[in-house]
């Protein structure tokens, strides 16, 4: 019944590629014990850092969370194939107050480096502040959070502050105990990696910041780690920008302090002028096993050297790393889906915690009294708790939405607001995914919106929902519920539109659902709840329009006045995410 509105927006056949056919009958190759696949933390997983806790025979592994919360979501695995969401570190409004603050589609939390030292857990990570000058000190808020048992999320400290004018800070300690910090220096200042003592504690520094290594000569020197091995420190970095020159290199001395001399063989990990799927490959961590074999981890593109289409942005992959005494470590280059490496560890137990794995789905969610919402929902900074609320009175099984005056462009498209945005989503892990849920909305004033949404940041987003509008009918003034569709990015976008709702349609639930038709284009569908009459596409929207920047695509629900009045509250129920397949290369 709208089929001539939809026929409109169809993008030319959209074909099946060989990729996509291999990924939608799931194979995934032979898995012996030395076999395992990339990425192993899938959708927007970046700048990943790891350790091994020996005690518990456990791979711990946080990564990158920007303006979402919770924030900083630690994974664990025992056997680097299976990877399980132990919690987010920043899982409380109260330890980060000023993220509420954060200005810019990629500010937020940047590269949190996970150590573990004397029991205890340290993640050091910066909060960016995008809208400020690069040469402003008040754009970077380098921050300490520590936890004596990370299986319990609550356990994370508040944030330590510690003034340090750059990002990606990353913590070491010496044979003596004595407690530094790594970073890199911001844009106006010496490009280059410095280093400090630092009380991990309370943020006191004792010493000046020190140069230690301006890299190979790269773009943006960043991301460093310090690791301590056979006499010598190591010093690895990440260069080149995190675009398609991404690579790591590294430098070595036996005093702290430098000099450092660089690996002749660098770079030591990249993809760079490689016609690879996995491209930008570069922001590495080290770790080894309990049998001494060591592994890289890295963030990395599936994109192709075209580098156009990548809407999941950048992901966590594996490889493995030979580190002979004495010598320079030495990555599996080039990175790649599917991998032959060491002996991957054997699982010695089953890992506990109420956290799915992260390539799980969600098969038909329901919003049961006294439940929770699970721990990978996400917001777009943290949310006002009194806008959502699971099962209330009269409405089982469903997740309330009070609408926000903002919508999710916001004011100007990377700024908060007064309010907040009713916004919660999940992480696109997968290629190809069916995402669905069912909304019982009747709009009943003008412009309030609920619906959902394929969003990346507040500028780079798809979005279509039910909304009340003026009829379109000549000479009438009242109004009717609509379907409207729109689409912001810094690139093309496919226009936006509104369409009164078929009379069918209206005052009943409706079905929302966003699919990938291919591995480049997605698809904006709605019906009428447990209809078999198959949903209407009402727009197709290219993955190009959310490949940028530094974060991944999301998929979920929002509720909106788009500034008005309206405050009627949206009911969500049946959440559904269906892997339907990943490709790889």
């Amino acid at each position: 019944m709208m089929a001539l509105l939809a026929a409109a927006l169809l993008v030319p056949a959209l074909g099946l590629g060989s990729g996509l056919s291999a990924a939608r009958s799931g194979a995934e190759g032979g898995r012996g014990d030395f076999a395992f696949v990339n990425p192993i933390l899938p959708g927007f997983h970046p700048d990943p850092s790891c350790v091994f806790s020996d005690v518990e025979e456990t791979f711990y592994c946080a990564s990158s969370s920007f303006n979402v919360f919770p924030g900083i979501p630690i994974h664990a695995s025992t056997d680097l194939r299976e990877w399980r969401l132990v919690g987010n570190v920043l899982n409380r409004a109260s330890q980060l107050p000023e993220l509420s603050l954060s200005n810019g589609s990629t500010s937020g939390i940047w590269a949190p480096a996970l150590r573990l030292y004397n029991g205890t857990f340290y993640v050091v990570t910066t909060l960016v502040h995008d809208k400020k000058a690069a040469d402003d000190p008040e754009r970077w808020d380098n921050i300490i959070f520590s936890t004596p048992d990370i299986w319990n999320e609550s356990q994370w400290s508040d944030a330590v502050h510690f003034d340090f004018e750059g990002y990606d800070t990353s913590p070491y300690w010496d044979e003596q105990g004595n407690e530094y910090i790594v970073g890199s220096h911001a844009y106006h200042v010496e490009p280059g990696i410095h280093l400090n003592k630092v009380n991990l504690k309370t943020g006191e520094m004792s010493g000046n910041w020190t140069n230690l290594w301006n890299g190979t000569g790269g773009l943006a020197p960043e991301g460093p780690h310090l690791y301590k091995k056979d006499g010598y420190h190591y010093l690895m970095i990440a260069e080149g920008g995190t675009g398609l020159g991404h690579m790591e290199t590294i430098a070595r001395s036996k005093d702290l302090y430098g000099p450092y001399i660089a690996n002749p063989a660098n770079p030591i990990l990249t993809n760079a002028n490689t016609t690879e799927y996995f491209q930008t490959v570069g922001h590495a961590d080290l770790f080894h096993d309990a049998n001494g074999n060591w592994w890289g981890v890295a963030l990395a593109t599936r994109s192709g050297p075209e580098y156009v289409t990548y809407p999941m942005g950048r992901e966590t992959v594996l490889t493995n790393v030979t580190w002979e005494n004495g010598s320079w470590p030495v990555f599996n280059n080039p990175v790649k889906g599917e991998f032959q490496g060491w002996r991957l560890p054997n699982s010695t137990r089953e890992l506990e915690g109420d956290g799915p794995l992260v390539t799980e789905g969600d098969d038909s969610l329901q919003f049961s009294p006294d439940a929770k919402l699970p721990p990978y929902f996400i917001h777009w900074r943290p949310p006002i708790i009194e806008n959502y609320a699971i099962s209330p009175p009269g409405h089982p099984n469903t997740l309330r939405l009070k609408s926000s005056k903002l919508n999710l462009t916001g004011i100007d498209g990377n700024a908060g607001g007064p309010g907040g945005q009713t916004f919660v989503g999940r992480r696109q892990v997968d290629t190809l995914f069916t995402y669905r849920v069912d909304i019982d909305y009747t709009p009943e004033t003008l412009e309030e919106e609920a619906g959902v949404t394929l969003f990346l940041t507040q500028n780079h987003h798809a979005r279509t929902g039910l909304t009340l509008l003026p009829s379109n009918t000549t000479n009438s003034s009242s109004l009717v519920p609509h379907f409207r569709f729109h689409a912001i990015s810094n690139i093309h976008v496919p226009p936006s539109f509104s369409m009164p709702v078929p009379v069918p349609l209206r005052n009943t639930p409706l079905t929302f659902e966003i699919r990938t038709a291919n591995e480049t284009h997605y698809t904006f569908a709605v019906g009428a709840v447990n209809s078999e009459d198959p949903l209407t596409i009402l727009a197709y929207v290219p993955g190009d329009i959310v490949s940028w920047g530094f974060t991944g695509t999301l998929v979920g629900v929002y509720a909106t006045s788009n500034g008005g009045e309206g405050k009627t509250e949206a009911f969500v129920s049946n959440w559904s995410y269906v892997s339907e397949g990943q490709v790889r290369g």
